[in-house]
């Protein structure tokens, strides 16, 4: 199934605005979150068939998000990319028990982070 619609959960507004305008460039719909709750609130809402997940936020963090998403009957078949700036072995290790399918360390490489997206399309 091709990728068009990808939610983008990060609590810094400025690292949505820049990961929104480098996707919907490149013709994307995009979705923002600001936390994890509101992240699990919309992939259940808006149905994705991406998300891009922040892992340090406020209140429930992006590996418990991931989790929670990723054991979800509604929400399991959603990839998710973690895009953090936990750049331990072991931090990668750890999301990728959570449930993600790929984890990348900001700042993210636009490039590589599309390419990643198109492989999964």
């Amino acid at each position: 199934m091709p990728i068009q619609t990808i939610l983008v959960v990060d609590d810094s507004p400025t690292e949505r605005l820049a990961l929104t305008e480098v996707l919907t460039a490149q013709g994307y719909q995009v979705v923002t979150a600001e936390n994890g709750e509101d992240a699990i609130a919309k992939s259940i809402d808006a149905r994705p068939d991406l998300i891009l997940m922040d892992v340090v936020m406020p209140g429930m963090n992006g590996y418990q998000a991931t989790r929670k998403i990723s054991r979800n009957d509604a929400t399991s078949d959603i990839p998710v990319i973690i895009c953090t700036t936990k750049g331990q072995e072991t931090d990668r290790i750890w999301g990728m028990r959570q449930g993600a399918t790929d984890y990348m360390v900001k700042p993210v490489n636009h490039a590589e982070l599309l390419d990643r997206i198109r492989a999964l399309g």
